[in-house]
């Protein structure tokens, strides 16, 4: 019998077992890689190069994507407050990166990234800590652990 990918089997399990908390962190995680990875397609001078251009396209999709997942993770019942505020930055991460996306700014794409960066670390503090100041944040999508 013969393994495939090995890299991709251990990701799938790592995904399978997370808890809901440590989805979301995996989430922005996956924004961060390719907020990270459009921003290497500019070179030196803050341009891009035609051969890079598809890649950092791509790079913007795939994070909307992610975005859009973490949009819809969200639990706007129970979360109140903190579920309206994620909304609407989320939406807001979406069009600054189509903008960015159209336009090739770096600076857009820098802000999204900072942003993303700031807020993924703020899950995984309130993932990682059970103190009950964090139950709103947990609520906000409805994180069991």
């Amino acid at each position: 019998m013969a393994f495939g990918n090995p890299y991709a089997a251990y990701q799938k399990t790592a995904v399978s077992t997370a808890s809901q908390g440590k989805l979301v962190v995996m989430l922005y995680q996956g924004v961060s890689r390719e907020l990270t990875a459009a921003r290497d397609c500019f070179d030196f001078d803050g341009n891009i190069a035609a051969a890079n251009i598809e890649a950092y396209g791509k790079h913007i999709l795939k994070a909307q994507e992610i975005i859009n997942e973490l949009q819809v993770s969200l639990d706007m019942e129970r979360g109140g407050q903190i579920s309206q505020n994620l909304m609407s930055l989320y939406v807001y991460f979406n069009h600054e990166l189509m903008d960015a996306n159209i336009s090739k700014s770096k600076k857009k794409l820098d802000f999204v990234l900072d942003m993303i960066k700031q807020l993924g670390g703020a899950w995984e503090t309130a993932v990682s800590n059970t103190a009950p100041a964090h139950q709103s944040i947990q609520q906000a999508l409805n994180i069991t652990g």
